[in-house]
C-alpha cells in the first residue's frame, strides 16, 4: 500500500473529480482521475488502483438512480459496450493506447464544436437510432477498456437526445456501472489487481464515497440548460487532454 504524501496529493484529487463525475456532475471530467494519478505511479497500476474506487462510486450512485434511467437507450448500447470490451480485451497486444487517446480526442473536439456553433441552437433533440447507439457504445466499450475513455463515445449518442438531466445521469450511472463490472473479468486475467492495489483503493474509498454524493447533490440544484452547457464544455476540454497526450505520446515514437 502507498503511504507516500506525494501519492496521496495526486490521488486525493483524482478521486474528488472521478467522484463529481460519477455523481453526474462533470461527466467526461472523470477521465481525468487516472493521467492525475499517473504523475506519481505508472499509468497502468493507476487504473488498476482506480477501478475498484469506480465500482464503489459506481454503487453508490447506483442507489440514488436506479429507478431514473432511459430504457431505450440501455438497450441498444449496453450489449455493444459488452462487445467493445470484448474486442479489446481480444487485441489488447496490438492495440496501441496512444492512437486511441488521439483518435478518441479529435472526436470529442468535433463533437463539441458542432454543439456550439450548430446543434445548440437547434430546437428538437436527436432522435434515437438503433445503428448510432450501437456504434458509440461499441466504441464505448472498448476505449473504456484500452484507456478508460469511454465517457465521450457514451456522451456523443446521448447528449444529443437532450433527456432529463437526471434521466440523463442516471443512464450514463447504469451504462458505466454495467460496463466497469463486465471489465473486471479481463483486467483480473491480465493482472490488474493485486494486494497493494487494492489496500491502496480501500483507503480512498471515503473520498470517493463524499465526492460521488457531492456530484449527485450538485445535479439535482443546477438549472438542466448550464447543467448540459457544462457538460459540452467538458467533453470540450477532455477531447483537448486526450488530443494532446495521444499526439505527444504518437510523435515521440
Amino acid at each position: 500500500m502507498f503511504t507516500e504524501f506525494a501519492f496521496y496529493a495526486a490521488a486525493i484529487p483524482a478521486v474528488a473529480v472521478a467522484g463529481l463525475s460519477k455523481g453526474g456532475f462533470g461527466g467526461a471530467m472523470g477521465m481525468l482521475a487516472v493521467p492525475i494519478l499517473a504523475l506519481v505511479i505508472s499509468p497502468v497500476q493507476a487504473a488498476g488502483i482506480m477501478l475498484p474506487i469506480l465500482l464503489v462510486m459506481d454503487g453508490i450512485s447506483l442507489v440514488f438512480y436506479r429507478r431514473i434511467f432511459d430504457r431505450p437507450t440501455l438497450a441498444v448500447m449496453l450489449p455493444a459496450s459488452i462487445l467493445g470490451i470484448t474486442v479489446g480485451w481480444l487485441t489488447a497486444a496490438y492495440v496501441k493506447e496512444d492512437f486511441v487517446r488521439l483518435l478518441v480526442g479529435v472526436i470529442s473536439i468535433v463533437f463539441a464544436v458542432n454543439y456550439w456553433f450548430g446543434d445548440r441552437l437547434r430546437a428538437k433533440p436527436a432522435a434515437p437510432n438503433g445503428a448510432k447507439g450501437s456504434f458509440w457504445g461499441l466504441l464505448a466499450g472498448f476505449t473504456s477498456f484500452v484507456s478508460h475513455a469511454g465517457a465521450p463515445p457514451f456522451q456523443m449518442y446521448a447528449l444529443p437526445l437532450r433527456l432529463d438531466k437526471q434521466v440523463f445521469v442516471g443512464t450514463s450511472v447504469i451504462f458505466f456501472a454495467v460496463t466497469n463490472a463486465v471489465k473486471l473479468v479481463p483486467y483480473f486475467f491480465l493482472g490488474q489487481f493485486d494486494a497493494a492495489n487494492l489496500e491502496t483503493a480501500a483507503v480512498l474509498f471515503p473520498f470517493a464515497a463524499l465526492t460521488t454524493i457531492a456530484g449527485i447533490w450538485l445535479v439535482r440544484v443546477i438549472d438542466q440548460t448550464v447543467f448540459y452547457g457544462l457538460s459540452y464544455l467538458f467533453v470540450l476540454i477532455i477531447g483537448l487532454k486526450l488530443t494532446w497526450d495521444g499526439a505527444l505520446s504518437v510523435l515521440a515514437h
